[in-house]
């Protein structure tokens, strides 16, 4: 590479330099070839985008010959390449429409849906499922090749043994060429859906995970077992016993969510499972756990070990585990309420299942129901802390 004077070409040099590659600075260069032939090259690295290797994805792209394009238009090209790529967008098939291969254009719709994620690690998953399962296979195919049989390959060693990950893998393969059509990269049908329409794989039965929960009848018991402890983890687990509510949003609470004067903790949408927002009523019981906490003067209700960070979503499995209850689970309380719901209380099932922020109902039944049952909620919220606190009560007033 021939260093030119200040960095920058002319006019001059580039009419007269000899064979090599000359910099302009900001990763463009003029490209001299033996024979005479000049042309421009820009040098860009996509942010989010990894080689091979692992390494940041620096790639040359050609900008056309030095006698159709000038100096100026060469350096406008080149920055906005570089634009591109600053915001992950990958020049090659952003600013030329080349086809990609699957594997350019599944990075590509990660980044862009980054935004998207309810948190990091569920948009990393997202690509890790791909890059285990479709880029192996398929990855390096242009995105106007893929039909059923490449679809298949992918899909087939995993269908039965991990259908869970194949169901998953098969939606996002179906994302990242739906994409593909928008965009003008494919036509016709999807193979993905022609894959399931057309019943070419075998029909898999699929169970329901339960998570072993607590007999109600022995709650009252535990939660006094739980009163005499001090731990943070053993409040978060009070808590959570008392709202029904699951660990995540029990352990991300922030006490801008809380509102004590209405008794009222408001969950934000993006951290509820079903997107959107919950309102839980707070009992008593549950604002006599929540006192202690806020001497911690933290941002969290329950702040770990580290500072202004939510308690380990293990801690109150751990703490199940070392009070000799480690066949039940965390998640399991939840199924607890609702079965005392049933089964004692004689919850209608509209207001037990509104208060695990679970939906009911057809889709029309749910249309015509706009409320949240907020006030009906908070008397059988009010029941249960009273049958949960039963022992720990009688221990209190002893």
């Amino acid at each position: 590479m021939t260093a030119v004077l200040n960095g920058k070409l002319t006019k001059r040099l580039v009419d007269n330099l000899g064979p090599g590659r000359h910099g302009d600075g900001a990763g463009l260069y003029l490209v001299v070839d033996p024979s005479g032939a000049r042309r421009w090259v820009v040098r860009v690295t996509v942010k989010g985008q990894k080689n091979r290797k692992g390494a940041p994805l620096r790639t040359d792209f050609g900008l056309g010959g030095a006698d159709v394009v000038t100096l100026n238009q060469a350096r406008d090209r080149a920055l906005e390449y570089r634009r591109m790529a600053k915001v992950g967008l990958n020049p090659r098939f952003s600013a030329k429409r080349e086809v990609p291969t699957f594997e350019e254009l599944a990075q590509q719709v990660h980044i862009e849906r980054m935004p998207t994620w309810k948190n990091a690690k569920h948009g990393q998953q997202w690509l890790n499922t791909l890059r285990d399962y479709a880029f192996p296979k398929i990855g390096r195919m242009p995105v106007d090749a893929i039909g059923q049989p490449e679809v298949l390959m992918c899909l087939s060693p995993i269908w039965t043994s991990k259908h869970e990950t194949a169901r998953r893998l098969a939606q996002r393969v179906k994302t990242v060429l739906d994409v593909a059509r928008s965009r003008r990269f494919r036509n016709g049908e999807n193979p993905v859906t022609a894959v399931k329409e057309g019943g070419v794989l075998p029909k898999v039965k699929t169970t329901v995970e339960h998570h072993y929960a607590m007999p109600w009848r022995d709650v009252p018991g535990f939660y006094a077992e739980l009163e005499a402890r001090s731990a943070t983890a053993a409040k978060a687990l009070q808590f959570t016993i008392l709202t029904g509510c699951r660990t995540s949003e029990a352990l991300g609470m922030t006490w801008d969510e809380v509102d004590t004067a209405n008794r009222l903790w408001t969950i934000p949408a993006e951290r509820m499972k079903g997107g959107d927002q919950h309102r839980v009523p707070l009992t008593d019981e549950m604002l006599r756990v929540l006192e202690p906490m806020t001497a911690m003067a933290s941002a969290y209700a329950f702040e770990g070990q580290k500072r202004h960070r939510p308690l380990s979503n293990m801690s109150m499995l751990m703490l199940l585990r070392r009070m000799g209850r480690g066949d039940y689970t965390v998640h399991g309380f939840r199924s607890t309420f609702r079965d005392w719901a049933a089964e004692e209380a004689g919850a209608p099932r509209e207001v037990a299942e509104a208060a695990l922020a679970h939906q009911f109902g057809s889709e029309i039944e749910r249309a015509y129901a706009r409320s949240d049952l907020l006030e009906r909620r908070r008397e059988l919220m009010g029941r249960w802390s009273n049958e949960v606190t039963r022992a720990a009560n009688g221990c209190r007033d002893g």
